[in-house]
């Protein structure tokens, strides 16, 4: 696991910039959480490769970047390679050698086998960038999912990238200018959806998405999709569970390759339980399992977690997660979160792999099993929202709706009268805005009385364009289906997999999801829709393939999910906190929200009228963002930016 950065002139004759080998390590050093172990770096005529590497596989030999015989092909990268043990002895076979037993190692050599071609053949987590010095081509590529994330822009017929984009802003090309058209995204979505990025200039390679550079001109290509067209002949449901239970246990077992200590993530649910108990078949060593308790009682899983456990005689640690450390860790969440993203679940994510890592280096969770499976409320939800709209019209304004409304606020998890009320405004829409109405934030409507009317008109306002685009490219007939394709490509890849990235790499932890196996996601996606919601019920196969893996109550609960309680934290610890940073004079200087909208907002949450904590979260989220890296002073070395 690594970060890694560089850049490419769009015109290769161009000789590196005097200073460039300075820029290049403090553009690293912006990184050095995803990589305290190492550091690596090339410079040559019109191209520079940077690298920080956290150490995990092949500890002596694995440095970066790393080459080719003749060295005409070199590597930088960021993630694993899970099947680089076969594709190392197919390419010995062609009659390659190597100087390491690195995985990166095999990427230089598959390039000269496959070309651009290679990436169908590799199993991972990554994103890299190859130097292919011959063509003079610049080669970048993502993984299927997202896992890794890799940000990209031209400035001064330069060709920038990085890990992350607070690497970017070291380079005294980037100005970190808000993007007015992703902020509409992020108050939507509660994530800036691919390829935007909240600054304007950079973009992010989406997932399953290359990028070449060659003889001046940038293409970005999609090389992988998710099918779910049904395979025929159809398996009954127990051989799909049993060849499930196969798939699920060899991604697992690929996953346990280390050369550093290793453990699980153990949240008590369906996902993680699984993955832990393919880990305890897989390894022969008692695997370590970590998890967090809340003092809520209505957040907390940990005695799921702990059962489980015991059940499968894990090692298991756990640490309880209070009010007053939450407001502590939301405080420091705007100095390496560079990118607003409003999941509350960010904050338990962080001390979850900040205490993992006092133990372990890699670690492994159960993202992917509710995009994959179809795990979420809402699929069903679709059914409901469309029973719903045949109820005659003045039934629903006239006597459902002003019920609803007017049912008690609770700030319990997933209240009854929070789902209701979110139900009956998602459902004057169509059913890919009603869909991002349920998970998201601010609808349209309620843009229009958040931003400034600058903003609305500098800005693009139909929100969900893209989303629809990518649900009817979805080659299912089942709108389910279709909906859980728009899931993985950006619910899945912007919110979870970056929450998990940057919580974890913040604290140089290494986390792999076995469910994001593309043989895995491919059998699921193949199946047909009632293997997956089947009825009332959600993950059915992924269900029927854990009976005699874990504790019959693991499959016989409901989803929870990784709820955390700001709601009432918004009135308490948080408070202070939420009306500094939301205040009408600081927001008045913003010049992007109405301040008077947000006090109405803050004081119906505060006096319990209405449980407003999605849409203030997500404003006090991209205000910590903000205040760290557009209102402060970039701290950029004056002697670089003298010779740039």
């Amino acid at each position: 696991m690594c970060g890694i950065t560089g850049w490419a002139n769009l015109d290769p004759r161009t000789p590196p910039p005097e200073g460039g080998e300075e820029l290049l390590r403090l553009m690293c050093d912006r990184m050095i959480h995803r990589g305290p172990d190492s550091e690596g770096y090339l410079i040559d005529d019109g191209v520079a490769l940077g690298m920080r590497r956290l150490a995990i596989i092949d500890l002596l030999t694995g440095e970066q970047p790393t080459f080719n015989e003749d060295h005409s092909v070199a590597v930088i990268l960021n993630g694993e390679i899970y099947n680089y043990r076969e594709l190392r002895a197919d390419l010995e076979k062609c009659g390659h050698t190597f100087r390491s037993a690195s995985d990166t190692e095999i990427l230089p050599h598959l390039y000269e086998e496959y070309g651009r071609e290679m990436v169908s053949h590799l199993n991972g987590m990554f994103a890299f960038a190859l130097w292919d010095e011959r063509r003079r081509r610049l080669f970048i590529a993502r993984d299927r999912f997202g896992e890794k994330p890799l940000y990209w822009g031209v400035f001064d017929d330069t060709l920038l990238f990085a890990s992350e984009p607070k690497v970017l802003l070291a380079h005294p090309a980037v100005r970190p200018n808000l993007n007015l058209n992703a902020l509409r995204q992020y108050l939507s979505y509660d994530y800036v959806p691919a390829p935007l990025s909240i600054y304007e200039g950079i973009s992010k390679l989406p997932a399953a998405h290359t990028l070449t550079l060659e003889n001046g001109q940038v293409e970005v290509e999609r090389y992988w999709r998710l099918s779910y067209k049904t395979r025929e002949p159809v398996p009954s449901v127990a051989d799909a569970a049993e060849q499930l239970r196969e798939l699920l246990a060899d991604s697992v077992r690929m996953r346990l390759v280390s050369d550093v200590p290793l453990g699980v993530l153990l949240s008590g649910g369906i996902d993680s339980s699984v993955v832990t108990a393919l880990a305890v078949r897989a390894s022969s060593e008692t695997v370590k399992t970590f998890s967090i308790s809340f003092a809520e009682s209505s957040f907390d899983e940990s005695q799921y977690a702990r059962a489980v456990a015991k059940f499968l005689g894990t090692d298991h640690h756990e640490e309880r997660f209070s009010a007053s450390l939450a407001a502590n860790l939301v405080g420091e969440i705007g100095a390496w979160m560079d990118e607003p993203i409003s999941d509350p679940s960010l904050v338990p994510t962080y001390l979850l792999s900040r205490f993992t890592r006092k133990h372990v280096t890699v670690a492994l969770g159960g993202d992917g099993g509710d995009e994959i499976f179809a795990g979420y409320p809402m699929y069903f939800g679709h059914h409901m929202a469309r029973a719903y709209n045949r109820v005659p019209r003045f039934l629903r304004r006239g006597l459902i709706e002003p019920v609803v409304n007017h049912l008690p606020v609770r700030t319990s998890n997933l209240s009854f009268d929070y789902r209701a009320k979110r139900f009956i405004t998602a459902s004057h829409y169509d059913e890919v805005a009603r869909h991002h109405v349920w998970f998201g934030s601010f609808t349209p409507g309620d843009q229009d009385l958040l931003l400034a009317e600058e903003v609305r008109r500098a800005s693009e306002p139909d929100i969900y364009r893209d989303a629809r685009r990518l649900f009817a490219e979805c080659d299912s007939n089942n709108p389910i289906e279709c909906m859980q394709s728009l899931d993985t490509q950006l619910y899945l890849a912007e919110d979870i997999l970056t929450k998990v990235d940057r919580a974890s790499m913040a604290v140089s932890l290494e986390v792999r999801a076995p469910y994001l196996d593309p043989r895995v996601a491919e059998f699921a996606a193949s199946l047909p829709a009632h293997y997956k919601l089947h009825g009332y019920t959600s993950k059915y196969i992924l269900k029927r393939a854990a009976r005699g893996l874990v504790p019959p109550f693991v499959w016989r609960r409901g989803k929870k999910g990784f709820g955390v309680p700001f709601a009432q934290w918004l009135k308490g610890e948080l408070r202070p906190l939420a009306h500094d940073l939301l205040s009408p004079e600081r927001l008045r200087r913003g010049g992007l929200f109405n301040p008077e909208y947000v006090a109405r907002l803050q004081d119906e949450h505060e006096r319990g009228i209405a449980n407003h904590r999605k849409l203030l979260w997500t404003l006090l989220s991209f205000e910590l963002w903000r205040e760290s890296f557009v209102e402060r002073p970039r701290r950029i070395e004056t002697s670089v930016v003298a010779r740039q």
